[in-house]
């Protein structure tokens, strides 16, 4: 080969560790062949002069240096860009290994539900530190007070203004006077200490003393049981000090998880739909932004400018949820936040029937109740009085459990009561919890009228005085007759209060036995009665004065209906029933009905529940000192299979044994009294025109005890002889004479229309009125 041919690009230095490292990378290749490979130009070192290149020495051969042929220089060029591929993937690999694990951690959704509950509980802990030390910071420099005396002027309410200002005085007049009293405390422990100190061994020396003389025992054996005791005392405290030492920090993390848990959110990123368990917690910040979302402009601007809501109670757990008190902005009442229940549930991360916002003592005050997730479905539980017990009407009756978890009584005394829902919500379950608690107290007694024939109540039976069952005429009419007896016995109380110079019937005068016992009758399905054709009118007449005047006198009415119409239920009857319950109805109108007029406006709506799913729910009125209760009633069932009725009714007839009073079943119906207007007149007519306004004192010397001439007038009586009889009274005068002959003229062609006495005839049914 010519020396002097410098057109040999081809020619490289080559070095041993060259060599060795093209070894390598054939190895690596040969392992790595299935992955990509990236190529990169190989370093090519071109000789500046021949002697960098070739030996000049005679013949020898060169030392160190090999010239390569074209073929041999592409070849090693291809291995040269080989190993620089197999530098980048080694470098690339942590990486992709990280990428990898990444990738596999992500795609494995046990690992990322852990690694998320692990950072949502370790924030909550964060969280809860957070809190205590914002508390603690506000405690200190009267926050709590600041902010409502701020958001007081922002709202300008002076009266909220005064009140906080005098409240945070107040504070800081408590503290300085504890702050004064430190020194003082701290000289009555060091006294304590001192007296402690000195004044037991003292004791000790003085019983060791007394035991030596008395004989029981040496000087030396008392001071060794005292130091006994105090070992133990130091070793019992060592120990209890040690145990307290290891589970402080893990005390210190279940308080601060605690608070966070009440007092904070974790970020979106770490709850996603799959986390069915989390549940937003609700508070003051919560609230806050619920309304906000309300957008309504007044709450809007005041957020806006940097206000806080005044909380007058801070939202804390109550029962099965968080109950809070605020004020609104200037401008805006409650009752419109009341409106926008469902809007304010999705604010609240709840159901619309999990939220009930109502009017507080003002009409700008927010009375907010907002229930645990699920507790609905809790339900009230089983009868409370099932295994024992009996029940004092006067204190109420056990009803079922409030939204907060909370036992409820149904007030009897004083009262009356209208339940009403739409079907198969709940309405015959709840007046049959009612009648049963009345029916565990033995002084009272029940009396039911179903006119259907339904079950629901077959099994009081034993335990009424008056029970029928039935939509029949003659069942009618003796619900009819029934409700007249007890009117007829609620004017006799009358006399009775009188006699004994009290005010209203009470436990004590119950217990006495003279008539004035309670007495609680239901009307089931009322609306089938009050608008019988017949007897109606005159049913809801004797329940309408019942319910207006039987409070007093110990008699409570239940009306039960499916129909709170003005048009279905006595107008009256609705007004002063002051128990309310309501379960899921249509519309405002049957809501109002049963809870209050303008009760829909105030939120108070029993058609915000859920037909079907809240079947056993039922907004309430009267129960308590709230406007209105959400009650889970008790239930009780009569089926063959499940009868938990009789075994209850049978403990409350052994309670009216005991107490040596007649079974209620065993009360015969007092013969309704009943006579006949036209031989009354006949009888107190003579023969000569008597003036029709003279009439009635006749007929009330006649039959004094007789309630309908008690009250009967003149103009009265001239309307019922044209209307029943078709005995029309003249004017002359303007005396309206009343002949004798006519009412005997109209006896004699009664007589006839029906078939004389005694030819097989049957004379007309007389008057009960």
């Amino acid at each position: 080969m010519n020396h002097d041919d410098t057109n040999h690009n081809n020619v490289h230095r080559l070095h041993d560790n060259v060599h060795e490292d093209i070894h390598d990378g054939f190895q690596d290749e040969v392992q790595d062949e299935v992955r990509p490979i990236i190529h990169v130009n190989a370093e090519r070192v071109e000789p500046v002069n021949d002697s960098d290149v070739h030996d000049t020495g005679d013949g020898g051969d060169d030392d160190g240096v090999h010239v390569l042929s074209d073929e041999e220089s592409a070849e090693l060029d291809r291995r040269l860009e080989s190993r620089g591929a197999v530098v980048v993937r080694r470098a690339m690999a942590p990486a992709r290994v990280a990428k990898s694990a990444a990738v596999a951690v992500k795609s494995h959704e046990p690992t990322v539900k852990v690694g998320k509950a692990t950072l949502r509980h370790t924030w909550t802990v964060v969280q809860g530190a957070e809190s205590f030390a914002k508390r603690a910071w506000d405690a200190s420099t009267m926050g709590v007070y600041r902010r409502q005396i701020k958001a007081a002027e922002a709202v300008g309410d002076r009266e909220a203004l005064k009140e906080w200002s005098d409240r945070k005085e107040m504070a800081t007049e408590r503290r300085h006077r504890r702050l004064m009293d430190l020194p003082r405390l701290f000289i009555g422990l060091v006294k304590v200490l001192a007296a402690t100190l000195i004044g037991i061994p003292l004791a000790v020396f003085v019983i060791a003393v007394l035991t030596k003389l008395t004989g029981n025992g040496s000087f030396t054996g008392v001071w060794l049981g005292f130091f006994a005791v105090i070992g133990f005392v130091i070793a019992a405290v060592t120990f209890v000090w040690g145990l307290f030492v290891i589970a402080l920090p893990f005390l210190l993390v279940l308080a601060l998880y605690r608070e966070g848990k009440r007092r904070a959110e974790p970020p979106n990123w770490l709850v996603t739909t799959s986390d069915d368990t989390y549940e937003a917690t609700v508070d003051e910040s919560t609230i806050a932004r619920a309304l906000d979302a309300l957008r309504i402009g007044n709450i809007t601007r005041y957020l806006k400018e940097g206000y806080k809501l005044q909380f007058i109670t801070p939202a804390r757990q109550l029962g099965r949820g968080t109950h809070a008190v605020v004020r609104l902005p200037a401008g805006v009442p409650a009752a419109e936040i009341g409106k926008r229940r469902t809007d304010l549930a999705t604010g609240l991360h709840r159901a619309a029937s999990e939220v009930w916002p109502t009017v507080g003592d003002e009409a700008g005050i927010l009375d907010l109740w907002v229930a645990d997730k699920g507790a609905l479905a809790e339900g009230a539980g089983p009868y409370p009085l099932l295994e024992g017990g009996l029940v004092d009407v006067f204190k109420g009756i056990p009803a079922g459990r409030t939204l907060r978890g909370d036992q409820i009584f149904m007030p009897i005394t004083g009262r009356n009561t209208i339940v009403g829902g739409a079907p198969e919500q709940g309405k015959s379950s709840a007046a049959r919890v009612a009648m049963m608690g009345v029916a565990l107290d033995p002084t009272a007694e029940l009396r039911i009228w179903v006119p259907d024939m339904n079950f629901d109540f077959e099994r009081f039976r034993p335990r009424c005085a008056r029970y029928v069952r039935g939509a029949d005429d003659d069942s009618m009419r003796q619900i009819r007759d029934d409700l007249k007896e007890l009117f007829e016995e609620m004017q006799s109380r009358g006399d009775l209060l009188d006699r004994y110079e009290i005010p209203e019937v009470d436990r004590k005068i119950a217990d006495k036995n003279v008539g004035l016992h309670v007495i609680v009758a239901l009307i089931e399905e009322a609306h089938v009665a009050y608008n019988h054709a017949e007897y109606g009118k005159e049913i809801s007449y004797y329940a309408t004065q019942i319910v207006q005047l039987g409070r007093k006198r110990g008699i409570h009415l239940i009306t039960s209906t499916q129909a709170p119409t003005a048009t279905s239920i006595p107008r009256d009857i609705t007004r002063n029933s002051t128990n309310g319950i309501a379960f899921y109805v249509a519309d405002h109108t049957a809501n109002d009905a049963l809870l209050g007029q303008g009760a829909y406006k105030q939120g108070i709506r029993a058609t915000d529940l859920i037909a079907g799913k809240d079947r056993g729910t039922a907004v309430t009125r009267g129960f308590s000192a709230s406007r209105s209760e959400i009650v889970q009633w008790y239930f009780l069932s009569v089926a063959k299979d499940n009868d938990q009725i009789t075994p209850l009714i049978e403990r409350a007839l052994a309670a009216i044994k005991k107490r040596n009073m007649p079974a209620p079943a065993d009360s015969e119906r007092p013969a309704i009294e009943t006579r006949d207007l036209l031989a009354d007149l006949d009888e107190v007519l003579e023969t000569e025109l008597v003036a029709i306004a003279d009439v009635p004192a006749l007929l009330k010397r006649l039959a004094p005890t007789w309630r309908p001439y008690q009250s009967l007038t003149g103009k009265a009586l001239r309307e019922i002889l044209a209307a029943d009889y078709g005995i029309k009274v003249p004017s002359t005068g303007n005396r309206y004479p009343l002949d004798p002959a006519t009412i005997r003229n109209a006896i004699v062609l009664r007589e006839r229309a029906a078939g004389a006495p005694g030819d097989g005839g049957e004379t007309r049914e007389p008057l009960a009125s």
